[in-house]
Order: structure tokens, then sequence, then C-alpha cells
């Protein structure tokens, strides 16, 4: 931990000051019928006026509006605690549907009313990232994209049109700028603890989320418009999260021992951790994630900035600086281009599943799509809460003192931590590959499968047996493909007829050998993630044909059994039946040169620039044949001569290639 004195606070004075002083400062006495009228409409004149603005006219004055709005926030807040829940629904329920979560802004009351930090503090992540959700919704009945931050939306001129400037600087005051109370990121990055926001502040923001739909449903009568919800984000390849165990109740109270005794968490962090354990026991997996995720990014930094050698980083940025996030934890860099010594503290195996947690873009990116509001919290799945859980417990043992804690304890959470030790990325594109090929594999072995019809009458047959079998045409280049291969690339073959093994089970067992090969992921430079990048379009596509030519296929048995097929159809199916051997083979050639090529990916990192031109160039010539040959093959088409000839062109290019670098 960072200096000698333990730290009580992750928030630097000045933000200090503004979230837990400033809103204190002025004591008047505000009257609440000045806010809401007889009929508990949202009064947003006494709200605006409070709002300042700098003397030289370039922004807001956060601080003196926080100022100001504080005896507003007092009276809203003792308004709210001593109105009875029954009375708080029927006042707010139809102008908090706007929010397409009004439930989450109705219970809130509860929240409050237990004046337990930790609740409080979980629905105001939930009501920030849901607001940003819907006003996002509002902006896109006006505009194209959406901004993607809370701070742009409420800077936009298009919500303002909708809502008026004052209304959007008011928002901006408690989830604007790092200069405002700036409420979510705060929340959502793990700096405040349970009790440092002061509970007036979320009472405010369900009283401006009920304003914000009563000007939202007058704008909406008025412009006969209607407010469209874009779906939730649903997770998907769930089926993959199987590395972790479940967590059973004696791990998860062993858990709670960790936590009392890791030195990955902050004393006065203590409470969410605890929330976090007790939210999974109750099988509330998005509030267990909602908990978890800022203080694994709490432990992160204070492990961060403990092996950088950095502890102010520590603390929230002021407004000249950065906040010190994921994005800069998971770096491999530091700001002054030093090296980030944190990955070799954790290991690789605890950087590539916070790379495939967090940020990979095919990955689940849990906190991204938390923190903005796009995942049904109800729905979210268990096998990730139990990942994340899993994960932490991990990260919690490792920062624990030598010899602090039981071997019975251990020896129970022995499974989880070989998950972790053996874990691999699932996310990065060099796994996708991987997966792709395999799934290109299962794809190919189903055209065995592929019925064909009985010719009943000798003109059929005539016709069959007249399309000579055209991988004659290109049969020894795919001999001396596979050979070079196998010289050249230390793959995994054996000495034999190299075209007929691409037809056999040993073919199917020594790409699954490759495909389960560890290929590292952490920090790849930029020439491995281009020619990757290639390599996962070559799969994807490869995998189109072969779905192109099963579906063809079926549909051609079907209509020829039935007799329905036209002649000029009849004839285009038998030309795929005689091709089918051909592009099976081809397609096993392909999926073979990915895989090894994949395996020796970051050898590229050793060629001269011309020399990689020329591989990368290489690269995409076979990603073009098979983007040509998907649409050759695609149901509108059915070009199946034109497909074997490009087959021939391209093994004469792989060929040649090989031939020419034999060095490679």
């Amino acid at each position: 931990m960072p200096g000698s004195v333990p730290l009580t606070t992750c928030l630097s004075p000045a933000v200090y000051k503004m979230v837990c002083l400033l809103g204190f400062e002025v004591q008047n006495q505000f009257d609440l019928k000045s806010l809401l009228d007889k009929e508990n409409q949202v009064c947003w004149g006494p709200i605006c006026e409070k709002v300042s603005y700098l003397s030289s006219g370039e922004g807001l004055d956060y601080a003196e509006s926080v100022r100001k709005l504080g005896p507003l926030c007092d009276a809203v807040h003792t308004h709210f605690m001593s109105m009875p829940y029954e009375k708080y629904e029927e006042t707010f329920h139809n102008r908090l549907q706007w929010t397409n979560n009004c439930e989450l802004f109705l219970t809130a009351l509860n929240s409050l009313k237990s004046l337990d930090g930790t609740k409080i503090s979980l629905h105001l992540m939930k009501i920030t990232s849901c607001l940003e959700r819907s006003l996002g919704d509002v902006y896109l009945m006006i505009a194209k994209d959406c901004p993607f931050l809370l701070r742009d939306l409420l800077a936009s001129q298009e919500l303002a049109k909708i809502f008026s400037q004052t209304v959007m600087d008011v928002l901006r005051v408690f989830l604007g700028s790092p200069l405002s109370l700036n409420l979510r990121n705060i929340l959502w990055h793990g700096f405040v603890s349970p009790y440092e926001i002061p509970p007036k502040y979320c009472s405010m923001l369900l009283l401006l989320t009920a304003g914000l739909g009563q000007l939202l449903q007058s704008w909406l009568t008025n412009t006969e418009m209607v407010l469209v919800h874009r779906p939730y984000f649903v997770f998907s390849n769930l089926q993959e999260m199987t590395d972790f165990p479940d967590l059973s109740e004696k791990v998860l109270s062993v858990a709670k021992s960790l936590i009392e005794k890791s030195k990955f968490v902050l004393a006065h962090m203590v409470p969410f951790w605890i929330e976090a354990i007790t939210a999974f026991r109750q099988g509330r997996y998005g509030d267990c994630a909602i908990f978890l995720l800022p203080q694994l990014e709490t432990g992160l930094r204070l492990a961060f900035t403990t092996v950088n050698g950095c502890p102010e980083r520590m603390l929230t940025a002021e407004s000249n600086s950065l906040y010190t996030t994921f994005d800069e934890i998971l770096a491999k860099l530091l700001n002054d281009e030093s090296s980030n010594r944190l990955p070799g503290t954790l290991g690789e195996p605890v950087m590539e599943f916070l790379w495939d947690m967090l940020s990979h873009q095919e990955g689940p990116r849990v906190r991204d799509h938390l923190s903005h509001g796009e995942i049904q919290l109800c729905q979210f799945p268990k096998q990730i809460a139990c990942e994340l859980l899993g994960f932490s417990i991990v990260l919690l043992h490792k920062h624990l003192e030598q010899d602090s804690f039981h071997t019975e304890d251990i020896a129970e959470l022995q499974p989880i931590f070989d998950a972790v030790e053996s874990y691999q990325s699932r996310y990065h594109t060099i796994a996708l590959v991987q997966t792709q090929v395999l799934k290109c594999c299962e794809s190919l072995q189903n055209w065995d499968l592929l019925p064909i019809p009985s010719l009943g009458h000798p003109n059929e047959t005539k016709e069959l047996q007249d399309n000579v079998d055209p991988t004659l045409s290109f049969h020894s280049e795919i001999e001396q493909i596979i050979s070079l291969l196998h010289l050249q690339e230390n793959a995994c073959f054996t000495h034999e007829d190299f075209s007929c093994w691409l037809q056999t089970d040993k073919w199917l067992v020594s790409i699954k050998e490759l495909c389960r090969k560890n290929i590292s992921t952490l920090y790849c430079s930029r020439l491995v993630l281009e020619a990757v990048g290639v390599l996962h379009k070559v799969s994807t596509q490869c995998y189109q044909v072969s779905a192109n030519v099963l579906c063809t296929s079926q549909i051609r048995y079907e209509q020829w059994q039935n007799k329905t097929l036209r002649s000029r159809q009849r004839q285009n199916y038998q030309r795929l039946l005689c091709s089918i051997r051909s592009l099976s083979t081809a397609l096993h050639l392909i999926l073979t040169i990915v895989i090894v090529n994949l395996n020796n990916i970051h050898s590229i990192c050793e060629k001269a620039h011309l020399e990689y031109q020329k591989y990368l160039k290489y690269l995409k010539s076979i990603l073009q044949y098979t983007e040509n040959m998907s649409t050759c093959t695609s149901p509108e088409k059915n070009r199946w001569d034109e497909a074997i000839q490009m087959t021939s062109r391209i093994m004469f290019k792989i060929k040649t290639f090989y031939e020419n670098n034999k060095a490679m």
C-alpha cells in the first residue's frame, strides 16, 4: 500500500471537498413547495436558477452550483424520507416510465430509507447507468449516432433542444465532467467508499429523473413522436465459460475471511466486497458484478501504484490529469513510456483473463455493458458472476500476508487457483481463429454425411460420369504444398501421402492439436494483429463456404428426389456433386495453412519490412479466394465450375509462394 499511513479515502482533496463538503456549506432552509406544485409536478425554474456560471462565460461554475444546490437536495431528501412508498410510487410512477426501468427508480426509495451506504451506492450506480442509456434513446429520436459517454450526451445540443440547456446544465453538475460531482464515474471506477456520497444526491437524482420524464412527455405530445428503447445487450457463447468451478457455500465463506485479511482490499471498501458475496448467494448476479467490478479496479489500482511507485495515482484525478482506470492498469506502458510492472507481477493468465473480461471486442466487456446501462440485470448470467467472483478470490489470496490462512481453507480454493493458472484467452483474435478453425472442421465433417441421389436413369448416370473429377488438376500442387508446410513450419504432420492425409482422421487429430496450443496473446505487435486479423477472416469465410455447400446440397437432393429440378438445375447439381471432393480437399488445406501460420505468428516480427509485406499480400490473396468462393458457392450463385477454376489458381499461388520463400 502506498505510504506508511493507511489510505482512508481514494478521493483527492479537491474531489473530496466537492463531493462531501460543498453541498453542506449553505444551510438555508428551502421550501419544497417551490420544487413540487400541488399536482406534484417538478418545477424546474427554482432548480435551474441555482446553477452558476463562470464570470468568464466559458462554462459552469461547478463548485458554486453544488453549494447553491445543497439546500435543495436536503429538502428533497427530507421529503422523500418522510414519504410512504405507496405515495412515492403513485406520484412518480408515470414520470419514470421513460427510463424503461421504472422499478429501479421506485425501489431506490427503500435503499435510501435503509440508511445503508452500500445499498444506496448500488442504486446510484444503477441509476446513473440507466439514465445514460435512456438519455441515449431520447437522443436517437433526433440524431443518428449516440455519443458513447454520458458527459458528451449531457453537453449535446440535441438533448438541449428537448429539455432546454439550463436543465442539461443541472444534470452536468451531478454527472458531468471531473470538475463536477461526477457521481457516475467516481462510483463506477471504485473511488468512493459506501458512506462518502451524501444520500441526498441520490434523492435529487430521483427527482430530476421524474422531472425529465415530465418534460419529455410534453415534448413527445407536441411533436407526436414515440420514444423507442434500444434492445438490451445479451451475452453470447456462455457455453464457452466453463473454466471456473461453481462456487460452493464453503468457498464463499472462505472468501469472506479473505476479504478481511487481504491487502488487495482497502479497509473502507470492505462493505462492498461483503455485499458482492451476499448478492451472489441470493442469486442477484448482476448486483454481484456491479459491486465487484469497481472494487477489482480499486484493488488493481492499488497493486499498480505500488509496483510502479506512483502512490499519487491511487486517488481521483484533478481536472488537469486522467483517472487511473482499467485502461492504464492493463496497458503495456506507463504514460512516460516506461514499462508497466503490474503484468509481470500478476502473471500472463491473470492479465489474459482481465483483457478477455473487460477489453477484447469479442469478449463480454462486462464493465462497459453494465456501466452504460445496456444489460437487463435480472437476466445477468450466473456464469459471468461466478467467473468474476472466482477470479477476485484468487486476487484476494494472491495479496495475503504469508502464512496468514489455514491450509484446509486454501485447499478448498485450489480448483479456482488451477482455473486461473491455466487460463488461456478466449476472446483475443488468436483464440478466435483457433475456435473458428475447429468450427470449420466440424462443419466439413458433415460433408461426408451428405446424401447422394440414386441415379435411376442411364442418361443421368452418363451425365455424372462425364464430369471428370477436377481434383486431378491440382492434386500435385496440394501434395507439394503440404510437404513444404511440413518442412518449413515444423508442423505436426506425418510423412505419408499428404493429399490423402487431408481427408483422414489423422488430419483432424493434427489440427485439433495445433488449435490447443497456447499462443501468447498479451501485447501482440501491430504486425501480428494485422496478420491474425486476415487469418480470422479467412477462417470465417471457409466456414461460410462449408455452410453454403451443405445447405445447397441438402436442398438440391430433396428437389432431385421429388423430381422438381429443371434440366439446368439438375446439371448444376451434378457439377456440385463432382466438385465436393475437390472443394473439401482445398478447404482442408486452407484451414491447415491458417492454423500452421497462426502457430508461427510471432516469428513474423523477425521479418524484414519487404518480406513481411510479401507475406501479408500472400495471406490476403487467400482471403480474396475464400471471399470469392463464398460468393460462388452461395445458393443464389451455384457457380461450381468457376469455384474449381479459382481453387486451381490459388493452389498454384500458394505453392509458388512457399517455393519462393523456403527460408521463411
